[in-house]
Formats: structure tokens, C-alpha cells, sequence
């Protein structure tokens, strides 16, 4: 298949979710995402930014110690790889143009039930299983100082002793901030360039505002079939994406070739 024609289905595989890009509405929190050339971390999002190049500054040093008032070693120093995955979070809250998705509606500087994949979850709960942490939800735990700082209540432990796995610290770790999507291995967030691309297909909680017990049934069935074939779908793209960028870097590694990108497919 040529490129033009995976562009072409690409194209036609691709849902509109019809919604503008926005942030959330933290203090330090952009009033709408712009492009932000100076981060330091999080480049990611650079091209549409919640946040401002001096939050990135604390998270661009490694170790990490502290972001904002929040320190991150109050059990020591988090392993390099642990601290990937933090950063990786820290970075979606902070910056995304996407997180305002999830935002809680009576508390528009926090979120709620971001669909996050399993496989992240335990990729990230084998970079950190070894470190070490005194509190299980790092929102709410801390005991903190009049100047706003965070310190332990408890004793530090062994993260692989705090939580029982990559799910128990997903849901736990930020609240109720992230949950793990069970049935659908392409429908939730890794934290990636793919995230845009697969947020396109995420659509809101399903729910039904029907009190006929006859109606919820059927919108529970609708609901199903929904969740399969936007699945379906994006199991589909994500494959032809991944192929075009293979594609792509057999063109360059044959020959010089002026193409098309597809990072806003």
C-alpha cells in the first residue's frame, strides 16, 4: 500500500470529537494551551502547552526534589527510573492540553478517572517497587507545615509494600486522579506521543439518565457495542500509524525523501 493511500485511510478512520483544546484551571495553569518553546521537561507538549517553561525547571533536574512546595524525597532520592514515571505524570497534570477532559466539575484544578493503560501501570510499578514512600496518596497523606511543605505521618516502606500492584498504584498513588481501563488496551493513556491520536476516540463516561430499568438495559447493551467497536477502531489505527512510521524509516534509511508527517492525523 502506498503512503498516500494508509494517509487516505487514515483519514477516513479518524473520528472528530468536535472539542477545542483547553487547561485546567490550577494556579499555575495557563488560561488556554500555547505553544511553549523554553520547556525544559515536558517537552512533549511543547507544542500546546497548559504550562509555563518555569515549572519545568524542578523537573528537569534529576534527582527531583521538590515541585512547588511538594518534595519528592522525602524518603530518599527516587531510583532514575522511578522518577521517569513521576515526571511522565507530572508532566500530563501540568502541561497537557488534554487533562481539562477529566477535570472535576466542582474543582476545575483536579481530575478524575483519567483512563490510564494497565501496561503503564505495571511498567511503572516495576520502576519504583524498590523505592520508598511514607504516604499511599500523595494529595491527601502529608502532614503539612505552615509554609505549605509536605513531611511523612509514617514511617517510609518499600512502594512494592505500599501498594499490591501497578493498578492498586495507579488508583491510589494521585486519588481518584487515574483508573485503570480493564477492557481496553487501546482506549486509555500511556503518557506518549500516541496519546493524542488515541484520545480522539475516547469518548465521555457512558451513563444513562433513564429511570426505566428496560431503557438502561438497552443504553448498557448500546454502550457495549460502542466501547467494542471504538476499540476495534483503534486497535485498527494505531497498527496502520505504527506501519506508516516504519515506513517512514525504511524511506530514510534507503534514500533522502520529502514526505508528509503525520503528527496531526
Amino acid at each position: 500500500m502506498s503512503r498516500f493511500s494508509v494517509l487516505l485511510f487514515l483519514a477516513v478512520l479518524m473520528p472528530s470529537t468536535g472539542r477545542k483544546l483547553r487547561c485546567l484551571r490550577g494556579a499555575g495553569h495557563k488560561p488556554r494551551p500555547t505553544q511553549e518553546e523554553h520547556l525544559q521537561e515536558c517537552t512533549l507538549y511543547a507544542k500546546s502547552a497548559c504550562c509555563y517553561a518555569d515549572i519545568t525547571e524542578d523537573l528537569a533536574q534529576s534527582p527531583v526534589v521538590k515541585i512547588r512546595n511538594t518534595f519528592w524525597n522525602r524518603c530518599g532520592n527516587l531510583s532514575q527510573a522511578c522518577e521517569t514515571y513521576m515526571k511522565k505524570i507530572e508532566c500530563f497534570y501540568r502541561c497537557s492540553p488534554y487533562t481539562a477532559r477529566w477535570a472535576r466539575s466542582k474543582q476545575a484544578a483536579a481530575i478524575s478517572s483519567v483512563p490510564i493503560c494497565q501496561r503503564f501501570c505495571d511498567n511503572w510499578y516495576e520502576a519504583c517497587k524498590n523505592d520508598h514512600t511514607c504516604v499511599s496518596n500523595w494529595l491527601t497523606d502529608w502532614e503539612i507545615d505552615d509554609k505549605g511543605e509536605n513531611h511523612c505521618q509514617d514511617d517510609c516502606i518499600p512502594i512494592s509494600v505500599m501498594y499490591a500492584s501497578g493498578t492498586d498504584m495507579c488508583e491510589k498513588m494521585w486519588g481518584d486522579s487515574l483508573k485503570v481501563n480493564h477492557r481496553s488496551p487501546c482506549l486509555c493513556l500511556e503518557m506518549d506521543e500516541m496519546d493524542p491520536k488515541v484520545i480522539k476516540f475516547i469518548k465521555p463516561k457512558y451513563t444513562s439518565s433513564s429511570s426505566s430499568s428496560s431503557s438502561s438495559s438497552s443504553s448498557s447493551s448500546s454502550s457495549s457495542s460502542n466501547i467494542y467497536d471504538d476499540e476495534r477502531f483503534c486497535r485498527l489505527r494505531m497498527q496502520t500509524i505504527r506501519e506508516l512510521q516504519e515506513y517512514d524509516k525504511s524511506l530514510e534509511n534507503s534514500e533522502h525523501s520529502n514526505f508528509v508527517t503525520y503528527d496531526d492525523i
